[in-house]
């Protein structure tokens, strides 16, 4: 068994282990991690996830022994998903509380919002935002753990061709990621062999987006449709979209890989494609798949402290965190330059996310392959076959 999966094995067994300690808290930590999600407001069933597991992990990290004998202490601030809080609350992170790593920007908007603050203070931030435009061009400071919309929208494509659908609509969100996954998708598109024949938008409050829908059924000649977007958005869209009958395929992006979206969406999210994480169906990986153990021990905690299913948002968390302790471990220190550097020099990491493999040009460490394709039936997720339909 690998360092990696002893580490990984050793980590799980510590937070059930803390789980079993009513009231028992770890001490004082000497080294602090700063956070900033949105556990709260439109973008909550993202956030919520990600806060949990950054406290069940940090707490779990203390408890086996700490990172090169020093405690964390995780200094975690919700942003309500507000872009102008979170760049407050950045500033906070920075100056009042002294942190050596932030992970968070559980939006693109949000993250964005941040991105300036701690790039000038030259901390190293390790973003849950999914728009490439995060990384692209890339910033010495800034790492992220989701895939990019731009990968997103490729491997929606590449199943598209697969059905021998080229024609589509995209309904897009007006948020900063809608709007960046829409660009990612429309300059895909051509090399892809699909034409977007059609486009409606909605905004992140938008109930009612009956108007929008009705356009795209009337139009002639579509095949299929793509939304692009994450909250419940995209729940009140997929509604819509099946109480007005659209016969047409309908894919969402990796923006909505939680449960809650199934839950949001009931019996409409029956059929409804996309492209997430593996760890949404973690058990329904082959046994020689080198994410599979990670994976499984992640779900296993997860679903223990909480008892709920997995969300891919928290997994996100997982992964920053994780990226900025391995490291430091490889640093053999937290002083931020020689943390930025360590996380930039990451190597064939399995995480939650896929298997990241940084450089000085690639500030994501993912390909395509760390996406799978899947469909939602009978309220759960099924992988689908990337050979055929």
């Amino acid at each position: 068994m690998s360092a990696t999966r002893r580490f990984v094995f050793a980590l799980a067994a510590a937070v059930l282990a803390l789980l079993a300690l009513a009231g028992a808290r770890p001490a004082l930590a000497e080294v602090r991690i700063g956070a900033v999600v949105s556990a709260t407001g439109l973008a909550e069933y993202l956030g919520a996830p990600e806060k949990r597991t950054l406290e069940l992990y940090v707490a779990a990290i203390n408890a086996a022994g700490g990172v090169n004998g020093e405690t964390l202490t995780l200094i975690l601030h919700d942003d309500g998903g507000d872009p102008e809080t979170a760049r407050t609350l950045a500033t906070r992170l920075v100056e009042q509380d002294k942190v050596v790593a932030v992970i968070g920007g559980t939006t693109t908007a949000t993250t964005l919002a941040m991105m300036p603050v701690l790039e000038a203070a030259q901390i190293p931030f390790v973003s849950l935002g999914g728009a490439v435009q995060i990384v692209e061009p890339v910033h010495k400071w800034v790492f992220k753990t989701p895939h990019t919309d731009r990968m997103a929208c490729e491997k929606i494509f590449a199943d598209l061709k697969r059905r021998k659908l080229t024609t589509i609509a995209m309904m897009s969100g007006t948020d900063a990621f809608g709007r960046s996954m829409r660009d990612q998708c429309v300059k895909a598109a051509p090399s892809a062999g699909i034409t977007i024949a059609h486009e409606e938008t909605y905004g992140p409050a938008d109930t009612d987006v009956t108007a929008q829908l009705s356009a795209i059924k009337r139009k002639a000649g579509l095949q299929a449709v793509v939304v692009a977007g994450h909250g419940q958005g995209p729940a009140i869209v997929t509604r819509s979209y099946r109480q007005l009958a659209i016969p047409l395929p309908l894919y969402q992006s990796h923006g909505v890989a939680s449960k809650q979206f199934i839950a949001l969406a009931g019996p409409a999210a029956e059929g409804v494609r996309l492209p997430a994480a593996p760890l949404l169906v973690a058990d329904k990986l082959p046994d020689g798949d080198p994410q599979k153990a990670v994976l499984q021990a992640y779900a296993s905690t997860w679903q223990k402290a909480t008892g709920q299913a997995v969300s891919a948002f928290g997994g996100h968390a997982y992964d920053g965190l994780m990226l900025v302790v391995e490291a430091a471990k490889r640093a053999g220190s937290f002083e931020p330059a020689k943390l930025r550097d360590a996380i930039e020099q990451t190597r064939g990491y399995i995480g939650t996310s896929g298997v990241f493999t940084m450089s000085p040009t690639d500030h994501t460490g993912l390909d395509l392959s760390a996406l799978r394709l899947l469909e939602i039936r009978k309220g759960d997720w099924v992988l689908v076959s990337e050979q055929g339909s």
